[in-house]
C-alpha cells in the first residue's frame, strides 16, 4: 500500500474511532459531522472523502461489527446446536460481552434505525446472513414459526434485554444472573 492509501486508510480508521467517542458523549442523534472531524482533528472536507454521510460511516461501522462478529464464531467454545443449553449461553455471553465493548456503536444503530427507515432497512439487509447463521442453530427443533422467526424472535429478545440492562445504572440482577436468566428464557423459548 502506498503513502497515500495508508494515509487515507488511517484517517478512515481515526474518523471511525472519534465518531465512536462522540456518539458515546452526546448520542448519534446529537452528532455532528462538524464534531466528529474536531474530535479526530481533522478538516471538514476530509469527512466527505470516506464517507457521503454520517449514515454511511456509521454503516461502515456496522460492517466492522459484523466482520467482529463473523470472527467470533471461531471462538473456543462455540456451540452450534441450541437444543443444547450450554450453545445458548454462550452467544448470550458472547454478545453481552460484544455489547458492552461497543455499547455506543449499537446505541448509535439503535438511533438511526429509529428515525431513518431507509438506514434500518439497510441494517436489516447487512444482518439478514447472521439470522440465517442463526436459524441453522435450531435445525433439529421446531420453533413456533420456523427456525428463521424463532431466530429473529431470538436476537430481538437478547438486544432489548441486553439493552435495558446496559441502561439501567443500577439493575435488579448481576450480570452473571442476568446472563443465566436470558439463557434459560430463550432455550426454553426455540425449545418449545
Amino acid at each position: 500500500m502506498g503513502t497515500r492509501a495508508q494515509q487515507a486508510a488511517q484517517t478512515e480508521v481515526e474518523l471511525k474511532k472519534a465518531a465512536i467517542r462522540v456518539f458515546a458523549r452526546v448520542g448519534y442523534l446529537n452528532t455532528k459531522i462538524t464534531d466528529i472531524t474536531a474530535e479526530a482533528g481533522r478538516a471538514t472536507g476530509s469527512f466527505y472523502k470516506h464517507f457521503p454521510s454520517k449514515e454511511k460511516l456509521l454503516e461502515a461501522l456496522l460492517a466492522d461489527l459484523l466482520a467482529e462478529g463473523d470472527a467470533s464464531a471461531g471462538l473456543a467454545g462455540h456451540l452450534d446446536d441450541f437444543r443444547d443449553r450450554a450453545a445458548v449461553r454462550w452467544h448470550v455471553a458472547v454478545y453481552w460481552d460484544f455489547y458492552r465493548e461497543h455499547r455506543a456503536i449499537m446505541s448509535a444503530l439503535q438511533q438511526a434505525s429509529t428515525v431513518d427507515e431507509e438506514f434500518a432497512r439497510r441494517s436489516r439487509e447487512m444482518l439478514e446472513p447472521d439470522l440465517h447463521h442463526l436459524a441453522g442453530h435450531l435445525a433439529g427443533l421446531s420453533p413456533p414459526g420456523g427456525p428463521l422467526v424463532a431466530a429473529a424472535f431470538f436476537t430481538s429478545a437478547l438486544s432489548a434485554a441486553v439493552t435495558a440492562w446496559f441502561a439501567d445504572p443500577s439493575p435488579a440482577a448481576g450480570e452473571d444472573e442476568t446472563i443465566e436468566a436470558l439463557t434459560t428464557f430463550l432455550h426454553r423459548g426455540v425449545g418449545g
